[in-house]
């Protein structure tokens, strides 16, 4: 079974959301992809709206795996983290993708568009699904750490 992955961006990050979404259309770990928005670089609709929108989408099930887009990815992760059980980070780099699921088992991929190039992004998305939380691993209490925060 592929991804669910659900993409949101907003007018600053719409550009690359859609080529990360021509990028996956084609990959075969991806079974869905599920866009949430912007559709073009003129709608003004706020990034925390589009970012939680996507995270509720992860949180409700109806997709496993979130890349957000905005100018800088703060934003977007700032947004969806406001989503209880989502864990959602801003990385530019291949090590801070690998540990963002291997040590926090986070859903969510943010990338700021006025931050780093083109194939650098989807580089990074497409690594962002190869990657796999292992439960047995040390970081598996520390993960529990942070969601009993959240609950309690």
């Amino acid at each position: 079974m592929g991804f669910r992955v659900v993409l949101a961006a907003d007018q600053a990050g719409v550009g690359y959301k859609d080529a990360i979404a021509a990028m996956l259309a084609s990959d075969d770990r991806v079974d869905e992809i599920i866009d949430v928005g912007v559709s073009a670089d003129t709608d003004p609709t706020a990034y925390p709206h589009l970012a939680v929108e996507g995270a509720r989408r992860i949180a409700g099930g109806a997709a496993d795996r979130g890349i957000f887009v905005c100018g800088t990815g703060m934003g977007v992760a700032i947004a969806a983290n406001k989503v209880p059980g989502i864990r959602a980070c801003t990385a530019h780099d291949s090590y801070s993708v690998e540990r963002l699921v291997k040590s926090n088992n986070a859903q969510v991929l943010c990338l700021g568009e006025r931050v780093i190039g083109r194939e650098l992004s989807l580089r990074l998305a497409s690594e962002f699904l190869d990657q796999v939380f292992d439960p047995g691993s040390a970081s598996n209490e520390k993960v529990q750490a942070i969601i009993e925060y959240e609950t309690h």
